[in-house]
């Protein structure tokens, strides 16, 4: 794939931001400017090449990251058009994990937007270089300078202009080169002629200082450059672009560009940034992993002689091909035929075709090299966040966490026809997306399936509908809680029967506590060592582990919690793992009865842009939901931006309450922030009224 291409030439990036803040027509002018496509796709109009499902061109949106080539100045560039609605946060978590360097796309109006900075701080967990690209320079109320201000006071980054608008607004033109001093102007409205001329007289004075700036700024990150800087000596542009590029790869710097990508402006010199500063495979550092044999680190470098080592970020259901693999390879090659481990199953696949994807076309290739990402068919037990590797060299990558789902809905299937067909498609689904999860209710026998959002679930039933013919009614939203613990608790869980000749022995003391928010569940063995076999010891945390999918007050699934295996005993004759899961089981049902448990919900995280005379409404109303308003920001195009946290139960149907509020011109953003306690009378609503405590006898 990348054989006429060597490391350095690769790159592997992303292209993300907020939702409408114009990703996918970015995209579609990279593609057309390095020849990849012939004509220009539209997001409005459903032409678009990364935007393929039926689903996004109905709806504007992007839904699923798309994965497309192409080249630029002998580079090979790997692009993902990722999701900018929160609802599809998976697809750019898992993107960014195997991504080097990311374009951080931002409205030249809105400036810095709640998903913007959710996708920030999610580069900045995997250590990927940015560079930022201010689109909609030619829309009213564009502010290049208020946008870098929003990026270094909300994202606490340290922006660097490399560029000057040249015009504003609807005179946008080009732009001014501050590394180069030169002007780009475009003369035709296919953005294809370029004159690059000089800088005009009316902006050589702001030219002049904030070059200075731009030097002083890269200089800081080089103690070479520095030198030279307070010596006097003059500093070429080729030596500037040089310390920009590590300070980039370093994260100390943020490029900033700027355009107009539906209007054709500013494209191509985001090309030669992507190119210029954003890293190579080899400009990352090699990637670690657990060795699942000695569970000691190892290193696997950027190089094609070293072991294969693999990331699968991604698996679809594509019609054609079947079942696909989305992988990154950070070392050693893939090869059809070839045999590898899957090191986090301890299962062997082998390697049917390889595909290099264009969106939602496919190219059959030979080999994937090291730096490089592609497909696999013919992997039956890989999943997204598993890891592929040499046989004869085991390693495990970092997997992909992904956030739990929020909101629920009960499907029920239309025919008896449909009844199987519709597992099947659910099964396939939740393959494909980490954030979607299927569950059966004990007590009604009602299939539950989660997601993180209405949009999210809205996409996922209106696909089981198209791509799998499958006819379902679709009960309301219902929010997703969770379950906690407020006290510790002693419980001890025996589990003795007498059966066909054999019993059953397992016996085991717990002790449970809570942990502050967002910690998950924690087993811990503090048995002395051969007190009870390994064997059982894991069979216990399996079953602490299965306790916690469903809770006690009304089923949702336990969280924040640690469980200790402290004491027990075991029967040479008559224990079994069974028994000792079963005891289990039996200790954490009495246990999270003991320790006082209580709901917690989902609060969201939620901004809402509105003209400045409908603010009082809006606070007014959000206040009558529960909410928490942070802050209120006045825009330049007269609009406010209000920002508040509010439970989700509380958000249902805001869509049209606020186009009722604001005659149709406000616009809101929601995401999930935390999970808090219920308020105590609603959770005696949701219990009806059954509490448990301390006192409880079973």
């Amino acid at each position: 794939m990348s054989g006429e291409f060597s490391l350095e030439r690769i790159r592997n990036i992303g292209i993300i931001a907020h939702i409408d803040a114009g990703k996918t027509t970015t995209t579609e002018r990279i593609l057309f400017y390095t020849g990849r496509t012939y004509r220009l796709g539209n997001v409005d109009d459903g032409t678009t090449v990364t935007d393929w499902m039926e689903q996004e061109r109905e709806r504007g949106i992007t839904i699923t990251a798309a994965s497309i080539t192409c080249y630029w100045r002998d580079c090979q560039i790997n692009i993902i058009d990722t999701p900018g609605h929160i609802d599809f946060t998976a697809e750019v978590q898992r993107s960014l994990r195997v991504l080097d360097g990311g374009v951080v796309v931002l409205d030249a109006v809105a400036g810095v937007e709640p998903q913007s900075e959710t996708v920030w701080h999610q580069a900045n967990r995997f250590g990927v270089p940015r560079i930022c690209f201010i689109n909609k320079m030619d829309r009213l109320g564009a502010n290049f300078w208020r946008a870098i201000d929003m990026i270094r006071e909300r994202l606490r980054a340290r922006p660097v202009a490399l560029q000057l608008p040249v015009g504003r607004e609807a005179s946008f033109a080009g732009v001014v080169d501050l590394i180069e001093n030169k002007a780009i102007l475009y003369a035709d409205d296919l953005g294809t002629v370029l004159q690059v001329q000089d800088i005009p007289l009316e902006l050589r004075e702001e030219a002049r200082h904030w070059h200075e700036v731009l030097i002083e700024r890269i200089v800081e990150t080089d103690d070479a450059l520095t030198t030279k800087y307070l010596e006097g000596e003059e500093i070429t542009a080729q030596e500037l672009k040089a310390a920009l590029r590590r300070a980039t790869i370093r994260s100390e710097l943020i490029p900033v560009l700027c355009g107009a990508a539906l209007r054709n402006k500013g494209v191509q010199p985001l090309l030669d940034a992507i190119v210029d500063y954003l890293p190579s495979p080899l400009d990352i550092p090699p990637v670690r992993g657990i060795n699942p044999y000695t569970q000691h680190e190892e290193i696997r470098p950027s190089r094609e002689d070293a072991p294969l080592a693999a990331l699968a970020f991604k698996i679809v259901s594509d019609p054609f091909a079947g079942r696909l693999a989305y992988v990154r390879v950070y070392s050693g090659t893939l090869t059809s035929s070839q045999v590898v481990l899957n090191a986090t199953k301890s299962r062997k696949e082998r390697v049917g075709r390889l595909l290099r994807m264009y969106a939602n076309q496919r190219e059959d290739v030979g080999i994937i090299r090291a730096g490089d990402i592609g497909a696999v068919v013919g992997f039956r037990f890989t999943f997204t966040g598993d890891t592929i590797c040499d046989p004869q060299h085991p390693i495990v990558l970092e997997s992909i966490k992904f956030p739990e789902p929020v909101i629920s809905v009960v499907v029920e299937p239309r025919t008896k026809a449909d009844q199987d067909k519709l597992s099947d498609a659910l099964q396939r689904l939740a393959e494909e997306d980490p954030t979607f999860k299927v569950r059966m209710d004990e007590e009604t026998g009602q299939t539950l399936i989660s997601g993180m959002g209405e949009l999210h679930l809205e996409v996922l039933v209106d696909r089981m509908l198209r791509e799998f013919r499958v006819q379902a009614n679709v009960g309301k939203p219902q929010v997703s809680y969770r379950e906690t613990i407020t006290k510790s608790a002693r419980v001890e869980g025996r589990f003795v029967r007498q059966a066909m000749g054999r019993g059953q022995y397992g016996h085991a003391w717990l002790e449970l506590e809570p942990l502050p928010r967002g910690s998950g569940v924690v087993f811990e063995n503090r048995l002395p060592p051969g007190k009870i076999p390994e064997e059982y010891v894991r069979a216990v945390e399996q079953g602490v582990r299965e306790s916690t999918e469903s809770g006690v007050l009304a089923g949702y699934p336990l969280v924040d919690l640690k469980v200790a295996l402290v004491d027990g005993s075991y029967d040479e004759e008559n224990s079994s793992e069974q028994a000792f899961k079963a005891a289990a089981a039996i200790a954490m049902r009495k246990g999270v009865m003991q320790a006082m448990p209580t709901l917690m919900e989902p609060i969201m995280r939620v901004e809402v842009v509105a003209p400045g005379e409908f603010v009082g409404e809006i606070i007014g109303d959000l206040n009558a939901r529960r909410a928490h308003i942070e802050s209120m920001d006045l825009r330049e195009d007269g609009f406010q931006a209000v920002r508040a946290i509010v439970p989700l139960e509380e958000m249902f149907g805001y869509a049209t309450d606020l186009r009722s509020l604001t005659q149709g011109r406000g616009t809101f953003t929601m995401e999930f922030d935390h999970y808090a306690e219920l308020p105590e009378s609603r959770v005696q609503e949701l219990t009806g009224g059954y509490r448990l405590g301390p006192e409880v006898v079973l």
